[in-house]
């Protein structure tokens, strides 16, 4: 090992190193630590979609006493409710796609039999049907409709600490949200509505064409396993490269006539 080494300077570009390899190696174990809390939470989507639909009314209290944290726990549970479209309370909720295709989501509160409303996401429009109508393409069954669908969350914004999604003003009737925001959406809703919504599946009496029910989520395990193999690969390669860095930099030296010293054994041996 080369005495040179040991002169501050070179101490304080070890310990960068150090640091460097250890951010990159927390790196990818952070990455696995995700990796891992994705397959468990494909593992609860999964194993609640594969449920028998349930009635509403037994998954979640009855009337207006469910809560978010309840709808949270059901997420993805398949139920069905009965009931009337509220027409006349329908959004759009803008910035979604279908097959890459830009569009809207398609949501009409419907009401219970005691008086609750749900949220029913009806599926996806194009872009072409604007906020000021016609929606006559689109128009839900009038009477008594039974919807099945998979029991989801209420969206909220989203950030990530520099970004935030697009926010919908706090006051006024909208015809366009940002997002599924059941919360903003009850602002112009008389009936009380659930805190959650339902994703369309089926419905009898069937809709038309349009709105496209939204396809069932692909349950991918993300990029994070390719990361975390990525920030170890970065790791074990400075590991490698930078010995050989200092090392071409004291053969360098040597061959310049700078003075290198280098650590002798005690038969006189150079420790290289």
């Amino acid at each position: 090992m080369y005495r040179f080494l040991l002169k501050p300077r070179w101490i304080l570009s070890h310990i960068f190193v150090l640091v460097v390899v250890g951010t990159m190696i927390n790196f990818g174990f952070w990455q696995l630590n995700r990796l891992d809390e994705r397959k468990a939470s494909n593992a609860v989507v999964t194993d609640a979609m594969k449920q028998q639909p349930q009635p509403l009314s037994t998954v979640l209290p009855a009337g207006p006493a469910a809560t978010t944290e309840q709808v949270k726990a059901a997420d993805y549970q398949p139920v069905y409710v009965t009931g009337v479209y509220l027409v006349e309370a329908q959004v759009l909720v803008t910035n979604r796609t279908n097959n890459g295709a830009p569009g809207y989501w398609v949501v009409t509160p419907l009401v219970q039999a005691d008086g609750t409303a749900v949220a029913i996401n009806r599926g996806w429009v194009p872009y072409s049907y604007t906020a000021d109508g016609p929606w006559d393409d689109f128009a839900p069954p009038s009477g008594t409709v039974t919807v099945q669908g998979l029991l989801r969350q209420s969206q909220v914004r989203e950030t990530n600490g520099l970004v935030s999604s697009p926010t919908d003003p706090e006051a006024g009737t909208l015809r366009v949200l940002a997002r599924l925001d059941v919360g903003r959406l009850a602002q112009q809703v008389e009936e009380r509505m659930i805190p959650g919504y339902i994703s369309l599946r089926a419905q009898d009496p069937a809709q038309s064409d349009l709105p496209v029910p939204v396809p069932l989520p692909e349950l991918s395990q993300g990029p994070h396993l390719g990361y975390a193999l990525q920030w170890f690969a970065f790791s074990l390669l400075t590991i490698i490269v930078y010995p050989l860095l200092l090392r071409r930099y004291a053969k360098r030296k040597q061959m310049d006539g700078d003075d290198v010293e280098v650590l002798e054994a005690s038969d006189g041996t150079q420790l290289a």
